[in-house]
């Protein structure tokens, strides 16, 4: 099969976007379909420092097509690149004649992959991320109308948990039936443990996107707290994001910079040795889609606190595989948080149970044959090209701070 993988951003961008199409794109290609995936980046000087931005590298086997965001640079101007992305895909498509559109986010890539599926009557399926369902469609009339479309007329919608699918159907109206639960997974072969204790100060791991949405500052306030009470521990704040200045003023001013590493942007390549040498890994975040950074600490043997969140509750239970608080709730975060760090055995129990759970549900060769299933699922039905391509065009928050999507 000749599929077409529409990304919205690819590396060096690190995101679980990111990773999921690394290791699909891998598992395409072994399983002998041919690929093209066009992709999305920011190209400019902010973009850069937030993203990790630039044109996607090579992918063995793999047709890479780079496309820079430049309307959404220049004033979230997204229509800009969604004209852009179905003329490359049709374009691409008379090169070599795909089978299936597979767009990787709703809008704006789905929203694109459905208007070139209309146009070129081939079969699509869209995977549902996390700003799918938590921002897109609750800000404006514009992404409304134009998530619903997706949602109701993409051949597939593959989304990662029974938690997500819910707050999308609540938003939007979803028909629950139109979901495919496709759930994260992890290289289980690359993020394993490394079996080295870290002694008697426990190494506490925050690894991903530096956002406040993810609780990154709700974690700093916690540690404060800790610090003051004599709880001896140790901080590495890995990634890059929109809140990497904030966090950094904060860590000094909470007195914790002597305690902390601050290791930056980390190429998925070096991923594995962001967890290496930690214990517990830290993710308070306020909303998910389905997290790959806890399923890579899971892999990695480490103890999880996180949030009774979506995306978050379909993964780890409470006192089994991890800790979870409500999101927000920094008194709780540190009472989860001194939980861990003092009771060794209690860590060690939990990163057992997770790590055996992860390496049974969550590993890439389960997950990608599901997906396979549904392209040729998809590619058996007729298109569904009946819906308005007009959108009304109106003032939205994203238009101004394009980076929180």
């Amino acid at each position: 099969m000749r599929i077409c993988f529409v990304s919205r951003r690819y590396f060096p961008a690190i995101s679980g976007m990111s990773v999921y199409a690394r290791n699909l794109l891998q598992a395409l290609v072994e399983a002998g379909h041919q690929v093209t995936m066009i992709s999305q980046y920011r190209d400019d000087a902010y973009g850069k420092s937030v993203y990790g931005g630039g044109p996607p590298p090579p992918v063995p086997d793999v047709r890479v097509v780079g496309l820079p965001q430049i309307g959404e640079a220049e004033g979230g101007d997204f229509e800009r690149d969604i004209d852009v992305l179905v003329r490359t895909i049709a374009a691409e498509h008379a090169r070599t004649p795909f089978d299936l559109l597979h767009a990787q986010y709703g809008y704006p890539t789905g929203w694109a992959v459905l208007l070139a599926s209309k146009m070129l009557g081939l079969p699509n399926l869209v995977s549902i991320q996390g700003g799918d369902g938590h921002w897109v469609g609750s800000c404006c009339e514009t992404h409304r109308l134009a998530m619903e479309r997706v949602l109701d007329h993409t051949g597939a919608v593959l989304i990662g948990c029974r938690s997500f699918a819910d707050e999308v159907t609540g938003r939007l109206g979803t028909d629950p039936a139109r979901f495919t639960i496709v759930p994260g997974a992890v290289e289980t072969g690359r993020f394993r443990p490394d079996g080295v204790e870290t002694g008697n100060v426990p190494v506490l791991l925050y690894h991903g996107r530096v956002d406040r949405r993810k609780g990154v500052f709700d974690m700093i306030d916690a540690l404060q707290r800790l610090d003051g009470e004599g709880v001896r521990f140790r901080l590495v704040l890995s990634g890059i994001g929109p809140d990497l200045d904030e966090a950094t003023r904060r860590v000094g001013e909470a007195g914790l910079a002597g305690l902390t590493t601050l290791r930056g942007y980390v190429e998925y390549d070096r991923a594995p040795e962001a967890y290496a040498g930690a214990d517990i890994f830290v993710s308070p975040t306020y909303a998910e889609g389905f997290s790959n950074t806890i399923l890579e600490a899971m892999a990695s043997g480490l103890a999880t606190v996180s949030c009774r969140v979506v995306g978050v509750v379909d993964c780890l239970r409470h006192g089994e595989t991890g800790l979870l608080v409500e999101a927000g709730d920094v008194d709780a975060l540190t009472d989860a948080l001194r939980r861990v760090i003092l009771d060794r055995e209690l860590c060690r129990r939990l990163a057992a149970r997770a790590l055996e759970e992860c390496r049974r549900l969550y590993s890439w060769p389960v997950v990608a044959g599901q997906i396979m299933r549904t392209y040729a699922e998809v590619v058996a039905r007729p298109v569904d090209v009946d819906f308005e391509t007009a959108l009304p065009l109106g003032p939205c928050r994203f238009r101004d701070a394009p980076h929180l999507l």
